[in-house]
């Protein structure tokens, strides 16, 4: 009885150490699942986390809104607030010129294809004004049609009312990724292009409030510029501005030699008519960029769009004229520069990232849905510090079971994947990441080949 025990014994032991070696082998062979990923912070914050807790607007932009909307005493606000932000989720981009004419080339051949099977002598010049009316018919039923959004005082404050916490909470957002991967990160000088209500001047100040000297506002539309002024001195024209070094414009500074340490532009792309012009604005703004660019847009199929082809272009393409030589490199959220892999799936959808808030009005929180793109002019700091390759972004909640972690990911090598994260395969050190991640962190994982299935479509 004694020798079975102590066989027992001995079996178990090696089989341990058997198990030691395993895990010490793969873990060599993936050096991003065996460092202290931790880098003595808990689980639930570790490096990859930048997803933040339900945002509030400051109380001091708070206390002016709130005022700003009751003196403004508009109409049917609560109605008009609700129309107005089902129209900017529901904007499309406008149809491009040789799109509208390739669709008109179409709808002609194929009605002139159509009169010439019916018998009968008819006159050509008639049938061909038939035919362009009914071609002009068709376009204005079938096309969408795009219009300018032209904003006076009051639909400022119904914008105010319907969009500011939102816009607020989406802008934070984006910013807490550069604010967590880059730390030493101090800006000094800060562009905001279509700045609106302002509300990436404040989103900014909650971060770098000791080291912004210069904030210039940009906005096309003088009532909202004066409205972003009055949330700064909190509704009383006499008031100090609870922001300092704030300057508001309505056309980008001229010489394209100015450069401000972070540039932004929010829900702004979407209203610019064609594609040429939002490429022009997107370089303009890259010029004026000297550490980060960061571009947020609806996180609707449309907003993701306008965003890749800002990453294109600026990936892509060159200017005629370098003022700045340093390239373009993808800070977040993508972890590599390829073509976005959701483009490609069938049918395509759109990267967006989920943020909760506080509205101006009621207790309830809730969900802002928004795509975002930041571009920097040097690689990412964690690449500059220590060679790593970029971690694996999680596109989708990940699903904890018992032991395991089911994780959607974008990958650095450009493809969607499906990964069962488990602690003796990836790592005690990934498992618990994993099960304290959000949609939009990043998974300290570089997934293997054998690991995991392609993302197939968004429903998996």
């Amino acid at each position: 009885m004694g020798t079975r025990r102590y066989v027992f014994r001995v079996f178990c032991q090696q089989a341990s150490v058997v198990k030691i070696v395993s895990r010490n082998i793969t873990a060599a062979a993936n050096p991003q699942t065996n460092l202290d990923v931790l880098e003595g912070q808990p689980h639930k914050r570790h490096p990859g986390v930048s997803h933040l807790k339900t945002l509030r607007l400051p109380e001091e932009v708070l206390t002016a809104a709130r005022s700003i909307i009751d003196r403004a005493q508009v109409t049917q606000l609560p109605d008009r607030t609700l129309k107005l932000t089902n129209f900017l989720w529901s904007r499309k981009r406008a149809v491009e010129d040789s799109t509208l004419r390739q669709k008109a080339l179409g709808l002609e051949n194929k009605l002139w294809k159509k009169a010439a099977e019916k018998a009968g002598n008819v006159d050509k010049h008639v049938l061909g004004e038939r035919i362009q009316r009914e071609v002009f018919s068709e376009l204005r039923r079938t096309v969408y049609h795009w219009t300018p959004l032209k904003y006076n005082e009051e639909l400022g404050v119904v914008y105010m009312a319907s969009r500011m916490a939102g816009g607020y909470a989406a802008v934070r957002r984006a910013l807490n990724e550069i604010k967590k991967r880059d730390p030493t990160f101090a800006p000094q000088s800060l562009l905001d292009f279509g700045s609106g209500l302002g509300t990436v001047a404040w989103a900014s100040h909650s971060y770098w409030a000791d080291t912004l000297k210069e904030i210039v506002c940009v906005d096309s539309s003088g009532p909202m510029n004066i409205l972003a002024e009055r949330l700064l001195k909190g509704d009383d024209e006499h008031a100090p501005s609870h922001i300092k070094h704030v300057y508001f414009r309505q056309f980008l500074p001229v010489s394209p030699k100015v450069q401000f340490d972070l540039v932004t532009s929010a829900y702004t792309l979407s209203e610019i008519p064609n594609i040429k012009e939002r490429e022009e604005a997107v370089f303009t703004l890259w010029r004026k960029t000297s550490s980060y660019l960061l571009l947020v847009e609806n996180g609707t199929k449309e907003g993701h769009q306008i965003l890749m082809e800002a990453r294109d272009a600026l990936l892509q393409k060159k200017e005629k004229t370098l003022y700045d030589t340093r390239p373009a490199s993808v800070f977040a959220p993508c972890s590599h520069e390829k073509t976005c892999p959701k483009l490609a799936l069938m049918p395509a959808v759109p990267c967006n990232f989920h943020q909760m808030y506080m509205p101006l009005y009621g207790h309830n929180s809730q969900i802002e849905k928004f795509s975002y793109l930041i571009l920097s002019r040097e690689p990412p700091p964690e690449a500059k510090s220590n060679g790593a390759v970029e971690w694996s972004r999680l596109i989708a909640s990940p699903q904890a079971r018992t032991r395991h972690v089911h994780c959607r990911l974008c990958c650095p090598d450009g493809q969607l994947k499906h990964v069962v994260v488990t602690a003796q395969k990836h790592s005690r050190y990934v498992y618990r990441c994993a099960r304290n991640s959000e949609w939009g962190d990043q998974l300290p994982l570089i997934p293997d080949v054998d690991d995991n299935d392609m993302i197939q479509n968004d429903s998996e």
